[in-house]
């Protein structure tokens, strides 16, 4: 049974998400999972677990104290591990940064792609129109407008500059 256009296209999608996965090295995927666990409730658990004991072990009469209060061992270590899970947080978001911009390029390239087909096809629909006699329509500012090429450099320069005169009056 053949796929339809969505099936395809998610297939794709997946496809490409896939890839991207396997390209990990070991250090990312170990790092990926880390983060992973950084972000649960489990982690959360053990930590409260682990505060819970040390705090209680070094209060309570009885056992030897090996870190009395204010726990300044307790909290060399956490600080310590801070570092280590901002660390692992940031390589993670970097990595998904790029392929965030991976995806943006696609989009672009995909809607460039698509706005000059789109402008194809109304230069087509113009002739068309034209020859069944619909003229007005055919020549109406706006058709002929949209169905010329559009220059992306323009766009974005003009972009460039409203965005550079916005920034300088809101200063």
């Amino acid at each position: 049974m053949p796929q339809s256009h969505i099936e395809e296209h998610i297939d794709l999608i997946t496809k490409h998400e896939q890839e991207f996965l396997a390209k990990r090295t070991k250090s990312e995927r170990l790092g990926d999972n880390i983060a992973m666990f950084i972000g649960s409730f489990g982690f959360v658990g053990v930590h409260l677990s682990l505060f819970v004991v040390w705090i209680g072990w070094n209060v309570l009469p009885g056992p030897s104290h090996f870190d009395p209060s204010p726990f300044s061992l307790l909290g060399t270590i956490v600080a310590m591990e801070a570092i280590f899970l901002a660390s692992f947080i940031l390589m993670r978001q970097a990595r998904l940064g790029r392929r965030a911009e991976e995806r943006d390029h696609l989009v672009l390239q995909i809607l460039i792609l698509a706005e000059k087909e789109i402008t194809a096809v109304l230069k087509m629909d113009r002739q068309i129109a034209q020859r069944v006699g619909a003229e007005k329509a055919a020549n109406s500012a706006e058709v002929r407008e949209l169905s010329q090429q559009t220059s992306i450099e323009e766009v974005a320069q003009t972009i460039n500059e409203n965005l550079d005169s916005l920034l300088e009056t809101n200063g």
